[in-house]
């Protein structure tokens, strides 16, 4: 089969196509998948420039999020069939509950073999049903960004009809986490840096949308678009960059679900404890709540955002154009 495999650490260049033994025939418990899509995330370039290399597995597979069928499965198997499309679980091990400690830290891609590939064989456990009104394209966007987004948003107390989330740019989980926002019923402010990008959030249905260029004291806008209050959860991405400003921009008591890093490790200011505000640190989600999740999209018929679809022998570009930052939604990589 073909796979991709990570050479070496430090860039894109760093990664081989290479020609692999398909997966033998499924032992006991086991599944094997032939993948049809795999969709790419931000942590793919964290793993490729060597900063997790200590916990990553020699001869990487990258990429946590695919979608496929199953082609064959091995005894006892009960938890799918031949012919089911189905989606790769981030953590293998995570079924409920909280996550397990010290099992496959950096989740599949990572500590596990990724989605870059042709083939995959997998305990059952490790698979949850694509919605049916999705491609293998669009399922291949949701093991990672949207179960990130929808844990984010169900954290804690979770989401009510009626109240406020903050949602930070275009990309994935961004994206993701407006969709499924409006799901709960709940008013969303959107930033981000452009004309088009946020017009495509209010399309998306953004009840307010905040240009953080032109407004770099951002949280005083969404003050205003909250009657002084701030919202009851913002979705925060960006980590030290901006962590500050979404303690603004949160009401007193209200919610930070802390999803990423993308500016450094956040510092958080006395206003942070005396607004009497919970931080919620994110790290994706369980089987269970990747199965609530699906629910949820099929019952609304909810569509992900593709920016573009790869080809496999352009998994370079399509890692080139993650780099480049000026997608939005997701990027894509179709296994054919």
């Amino acid at each position: 089969m073909r796979a991709y495999v990570i050479d070496r650490y430090g860039d894109v260049d760093g990664l081989a196509l290479r020609e692999l033994t398909v997966p033998g025939a499924p032992g006991p418990g086991q599944v094997l998948v032939r993948l049809r899509a795999a969709s790419l995330n931000f942590r793919e370039l964290l793993i490729l420039a060597g900063q997790y290399s200590a916990l990553c597995k020699p001869q990487l597979i990258p990429c946590s999020d695919g979608a496929g069928e199953v082609v064959a499965v091995g005894t006892g198997v009960t938890r799918t069939a031949v012919g089911e499309r189905v989606m790769l679980t981030f953590h293998p091990h995570w079924i409920s509950g909280e996550m397990p400690v010290g099992r496959d830290v950096l989740g599949r891609g990572g500590s596990v073999d990724g989605t870059l590939c042709e083939f995959a064989c997998v305990s059952q456990e490790e698979l949850v049903r694509i919605p049916d009104h999705l491609s293998f394209e669009e399922a291949a966007t949701l093991p990672c960004a949207a179960l990130t987004a929808w844990a984010a948003l169900t954290a804690g107390p979770g989401l009510s009809p009626g109240q406020s989330v903050l949602t930070q740019g275009g990309g994935g989980v961004s994206v993701f986490a407006l969709q499924l926002a409006r799901l709960f019923g709940a008013r969303v402010i959107a930033l981000s840096s452009s004309a088009e990008r946020l017009a495509r959030l209010r399309a998306l249905g953004a009840d307010e949308v905040i240009d953080y260029r032109k407004q770099p004291k951002w949280y005083l806008a969404v003050l205003q678009h909250t009657a002084g209050e701030g919202v009851d959860l913002a979705v925060e991405v960006g980590g030290g960059g901006t962590v500050e400003q979404s303690v603004q921009a949160t009401r007193v008591g209200g919610r930070i679900s802390l999803v990423g890093l993308l500016s450094g490790g956040p510092k958080l200011s006395e206003a942070f404890f005396y607004r009497g505000l919970s931080l919620h640190s994110i790290r994706v989600g369980s089987r269970e709540q990747f199965e609530q999740m699906c629910r949820a999209i099929e019952v609304h018929r909810l569509r992900p955002v593709i920016e573009q679809v790869f080809r496999f022998d352009e998994v370079p570009h399509a890692f080139q154009a993650l780099r480049a930052g000026r997608h939005f939604g997701k990027l894509v990589v179709a296994i054919d």
